[in-house]
């Protein structure tokens, strides 16, 4: 079984921001709670000095009398120094003999009347805060030569700090099991609709059209899988249809061949009983090289559109003078199935840039679909023109197209009514040949069908202003 390598990178990928985050917001969570933790403590010991100072600025108390003062109610080390910065008198555990704390600046600055704080480390790795403050004690010339430091060891702090960080520790493992294990869900989910994607497309790619995704969501999701399936329906319409096609194109090629070889034999074997016959044999084989060449010739376009090799000569032309030769073609045609035709014109319909054999193989196409499936009434051939359009119209009255067939109707290969095609000899190329040279015109082709009604074809050629300048 594959591993889920989507899930894997959607997973390792949420961890790695996890990780990131949860690393940053650690150290973020740990330096407020040190800097809370030591503001606090300075402050403390601020405060402390400062009614140290108090007690032993006044006259009643002498040092001695202070010291074991402070030494009833407070948990510090106390040193009293004088402006040389000797140690005059101290208290509590820290060895005196260690007052490396002590700096020359410092006393400078207490006795300049200025409170220094600063972080010491005693020779045994112990940490204290370290708050200095002068005593405001006069002489008779009014001078001070006394002050006090006071050193408060960070031990229960930093015990306090260490548990903090062990709670946020085992909170962040906590934290990323469980994001381990919502991770590995949420890449699961994630990826699940993507793996289903992949799966079927590769049955797509090896010919399994009929595959389907079931992924209903509203997001991009969602629509890439109508996407897939609406790709998977149109291969496998193309393959539906191309099959067919060539079914056909067999089933068309096979008969006039056959035609044209049973009756040259019969010619040439001299198997006829008058020269009337010969003749009736001879035009069969005629007819039927007719709609061979036609078949070939309609192939041969539609490969020269798809390869973009075909070119139009472009003139000035008359699309009325166009309609009415062409109608005047097909009237025979229209004759012989009792049928009626008329074409409608507006007055002064302007010049169009165009080919004109290339339009007139348009109006033949059109022309002869609603002539072969018109079995009574009227075919109309109609132009009006506006200021921005050119219309041309050709409406029959035939049996008509349903409505699900119409937005496939220029496609090639494909042909409505498979039961009828042979019947009214369609190849199912007429259309998509119209369309290709109507967009090579910049013209647009519409079509409106109802069945029993009839069908109506509407192209819409440009405004010919801007090209006749563009042209002169």
């Amino acid at each position: 079984m594959k591993h889920n390598r989507i899930g894997m990178k959607i997973g390792i990928w949420i961890m790695s921001l996890f990780l990131i985050v949860f690393f940053f917001l650690g150290i973020a969570i740990d330096r407020i709670f040190t800097n809370f933790h030591q503001t606090e403590m300075k402050s403390k010991v601020n405060d402390m000095i400062t009614h140290f100072v108090m007690m032993a600025a006044s006259p009643e108390n002498s040092i001695e009398h202070s010291l074991d003062a402070f030494a009833d109610f407070s948990d510090v080390s106390i040193f009293f120094i004088n402006n040389k910065g000797d140690v005059t008198a101290h208290s509590g555990d820290y060895d005196p003999s260690y007052h490396t704390f002590i700096h020359e600046q410092d006393i400078e600055k207490i006795f300049a009347g200025e409170t220094v704080n600063f972080t010491h480390t005693d020779p045994n790795n112990n940490r204290y805060i370290v708050s200095g403050m002068v005593i405001p004690q006069s002489d008779h010339d009014g001078a001070t030569d006394k002050a006090l430091y006071v050193l408060a060891s960070t031990q229960h702090m930093d015990e306090s700090i260490n548990r903090i960080r062990n709670l946020l520790i085992l909170s962040g493992v906590g934290a990323l099991l469980i994001a381990l294990g919502g991770t590995w869900i949420s890449a699961q989910i994630l990826s699940r609709p993507l793996l289903e994607m992949q799966k079927a497309t590769r049955k797509i790619a090896v010919g399994d059209l009929e595959t389907r995704l079931s992924i209903k969501s509203g997001d991009e999701m969602g629509s890439l899988a109508e996407a897939i399936n609406d790709l998977a329906k149109d291969l496998q319409r193309y393959r539906d249809t191309r099959q067919e096609f060539f079914a056909n194109i067999s089933h068309e090629l096979r008969t006039p061949i056959t035609y044209i070889e049973g009756y040259a034999k019969v010619v040439k074997e001299k198997l006829y009983t008058s020269e009337e016959e010969k003749d009736q044999y001879l035009d069969i084989i005629q007819e039927e090289a007719v709609r061979l060449n036609r078949l070939v010739n309609d192939l041969f376009e539609l490969a020269k559109m798809e390869e973009g090799k075909i070119s139009l000569s472009l003139e000035w032309i008359d699309l009325s003078e166009i309609v009415r030769n062409t109608v005047r073609k097909m009237e025979w045609r229209v004759k012989e199935k009792g049928l009626s035709m008329q074409a409608v014109y507006d007055d002064e319909i302007p010049l169009i840039l165009g080919d004109g054999l290339r339009m007139e193989q348009i109006l033949l196409n059109l022309l002869d679909n609603a002539i072969r499936y018109t079995d009574q009434g009227n075919i109309t051939v109609s132009i009006h023109h506006n200021p921005n359009n050119v219309h041309l119209k050709i409406k029959d009255t035939g049996m008509g197209i349903a409505e699900e067939e119409i937005p496939f109707l220029f496609e090639r290969f494909y042909r409505v009514e498979k039961s009828r095609s042979r019947k009214f000899g369609g190849t199912g190329l007429g259309l998509s040949i119209t369309k290709k040279l109507v967009d090579l015109h910049g013209g647009d082709i519409q079509v409106s069908s109802e069945l029993g009604v009839g069908t109506s074809f509407d192209i819409c050629f440009p405004s010919p202003e801007s090209k006749e300048d563009e042209y002169e």
